[in-house]
């Protein structure tokens, strides 16, 4: 079982009401199906799309201690890329078809160049788009995956992380 330090603390502070998130935050980030690297990455780009400042420090602080500054600073733009383009394609898909064929016109070069690797990036962007509930991203981001040789417990574990992650920001609310 591998120490989760910084998390404790955090962990303790929520509320009975998410007393399942306790339990269910340590286990996501346990061993699974994803390597360090995608479980920190994905980890950190959801902490930071659950916009709860403490809980993605936390997370940033616990994921330095196992892997490199690549997959944060990936991590990073993951989360701020999907801020725009999951706000974008989700409208589009909502709107009418005269909008479907306008291009995007958004620069989005760093999922093509991450700083460590395009299939851990595509993971973290699929993990975040999760949280910010966009379908079209979610899909593509999944195929981009599942292509690349990835099987649907990486993409299940995934959504796990950012499910929880997405819970426990709420929970550390709950108290407000």
């Amino acid at each position: 079982m591998t120490s989760h330090s910084h998390l404790d603390p955090l962990r303790e502070s929520l509320p009975e009401q998410a007393r399942d998130l306790k339990v269910n935050l340590q286990n996501v980030l346990q061993e699974s199906s994803l390597t360090p690297e995608q479980r920190w990455g994905v980890a950190v780009a959801c902490g930071l799309a659950s916009r709860n400042p403490r809980l993605a420090q936390v997370l940033l602080d616990q994921a330095r201690e196992s892997v490199g500054a690549g997959v944060i600073d990936d991590a990073r733009a993951a989360a701020a890329l999907m801020a725009m383009n999951n706000v974008y394609y989700r409208s589009k898909h909502m709107l009418a078809a005269e909008y479907q064929s306008l291009p995007a016109r958004l620069r989005m070069t760093r999922i093509a160049k991450p700083a460590t690797n395009k299939l851990d990036f595509e993971l973290m962007c699929l993990a975040v788009s999760a949280i910010n509930g966009c379908e079209r991203c979610i899909l593509a981001h999944e195929r981009t995956v599942r292509d690349g040789g990835m099987t649907a417990e990486h993409v299940h574990d995934a959504i796990r992380i950012a499910a929880t992650v997405q819970g426990v920001a709420v929970g550390l609310e709950l108290g407000v």
